[in-house]
Formats: C-alpha cells, sequence, structure tokens
C-alpha cells in the first residue's frame, strides 16, 4: 500500500502556501503565454508500464519539478498528431489536431525522488483520467497523454489521488516565475551558468545549485529542472542528478 507520502488536504496546503512565500519574488513576472480550451478534448489513453521500465516503490525523500521548454520540443512536431494541442497549427479546423495555444513553459512533470538514482516509478496500475482532471490541467500540460503517462509513472507513487497529484504540481508550476528568455535567447554567448543565475535571480529563495538543465546534443535547451525537498521546499541537487558544464554554451530556440 503507498502511504509513505500520503498528502491530507491541509497538510498539501500549508507546504504550499509555505513554497509560494519562499518562491514569489516581490517584482515577479509570471511566464506570459495563452492558452483556450473549447470543443471536446482528446481522449485519455490507456497508458501501460513499457516493458523495460520496472516497478519501483520506494520512500520519498524528494522531488524534481521538470519544466519544459516548448518552443525547443515542438520543433519539427508541427504536424505531428500526437503533439497538435501544443505544437499544431492555431488556425487548424480540425479541432483534434489544433494547437489550444501559445506556450513558453510547460510542465513535463513533479517526479518524486529517493535518495539515489533509483526513484520510484509505475507503483500501481492506474485507469484512464476523468475528462475533468484532464481540462483542468491541459494549459499547464498541454497534451491528454503526456497528463494520463505522468500519473501513470510518477504521480500514484505520490499519492493515490490524481486531483492531489494535480494540485501540487499546479500550485508548485504557478508559484515559479521566469526570466525573460527572449532576451536571454538573443544574447550571444550564453552559458548555462549564466542561464542557471538568471533563472535563479527571478525567484526569491532558489539558488543556481536547485537547478539542473536538460540539453540536447547541439545545446539548445530543453528543460529546466529544479530540485525540491520532501517538504517541497527548494534543495540543492542530489549528485545522482548531472550537471552540464556552467561554461558549457546554451542556444534557445524561440519558435521562430
Amino acid at each position: 500500500m503507498l502511504k509513505q507520502v500520503q498528502h491530507d488536504e491541509l497538510g498539501v496546503g500549508c507546504a504550499l502556501i509555505a513554497l509560494i512565500l519562499l518562491l514569489f519574488p516581490v517584482a515577479a513576472q509570471a511566464q506570459s503565454y495563452q492558452c483556450r480550451i473549447d470543443g471536446a478534448l482528446p481522449t485519455s489513453p490507456r497508458i501501460s508500464r513499457p516493458a523495460d521500465q520496472p516497478v519501483r516503490v520506494r520512500p520519498i525523500d524528494g522531488f524534481v519539478l521538470a519544466l519544459s521548454w516548448s518552443p525547443e520540443y515542438c520543433k519539427g512536431r508541427e504536424d505531428d498528431s500526437r503533439a497538435a494541442t501544443q505544437c499544431g497549427a492555431l488556425d487548424n479546423r480540425d479541432r483534434e489536431h489544433r494547437r489550444i495555444g501559445d506556450f513558453g513553459f510547460v510542465l513535463h512533470g513533479l517526479w518524486p525522488e529517493t535518495r539515489g538514482s533509483d526513484y520510484p516509478q509505475w507503483c500501481a496500475p492506474v485507469r484512464p483520467l476523468a475528462p475533468a482532471i484532464v481540462r483542468r490541467n491541459l494549459c499547464m500540460m498541454p497534451s491528454a497523454r503526456l497528463i494520463n503517462r505522468q500519473w501513470a509513472k510518477h504521480g500514484r507513487c505520490l499519492t493515490d489521488n490524481p486531483g492531489t497529484y494535480f494540485r501540487i504540481s499546479r500550485v508548485l508550476f504557478d508559484a515559479v516565475r521566469f526570466p525573460d528568455m527572449d532576451r536571454l535567447s538573443r544574447e550571444r554567448d550564453l552559458t548555462i551558468g549564466a542561464f542557471r543565475k538568471a533563472f535563479a535571480a527571478a525567484n526569491d529563495g532558489l539558488n543556481a545549485d536547485m537547478i539542473r538543465l536538460s540539453v540536447n546534443s547541439r545545446g539548445w535547451l530543453r528543460e529546466v529542472r529544479l530540485c525540491l525537498a520532501r517538504n517541497y521546499r527548494p534543495r540543492a541537487c542530489p549528485a545522482h542528478l548531472q550537471r552540464n558544464k556552467d561554461s558549457r554554451r546554451l542556444n534557445i530556440w524561440r519558435g521562430y
């Protein structure tokens, strides 16, 4: 039974309020993007555990909040029907293959961590999520498949209530403030170290050593990953989370 980090509503609320107060700067600037959901939603798929990914039930020591840079993800996926709600054409008359908004950072997931690299995953079978849960979170995670997969692979290791998992994820995501990505994308000789410092500077209580980046082989930003303690407060990233060299050049795709 998965009860090691079961959260009641009061406990979750207190922890999240503390995190917001910690991360919310006086002159905060939230991410600016537009998202509108109209018409029928994509059907929630049934997510099956891949054969090469074992069930791992582990004590939870902390979390990673993974923030995907949508312009980079969508590069080359404009005609991929599986990514239509995030990457498709805004003016597509086919609602099932139309993008629902303009996105900067979106939430990839909230990932429970353990001490070491053997993180918990696929802790118990789940059913496809109710349409109301998908609709509530689709502007934060613009893919019904992604929402269902994150619940199946990661969320079920935290709680048996998907509403609780996505509520925690949404408040954490909303608490983060982002640097001026357009300005940073135009900087010549931008480095990973400079980006991490800029991201930390936008969030009171966040230091560069609490941030990890995922970049592709050509040095383009894919994700920002924030390391959180078990109480959801930012913490220094554990040693097993690989860190790119601060001196490495970083490129940011703007989407045009």
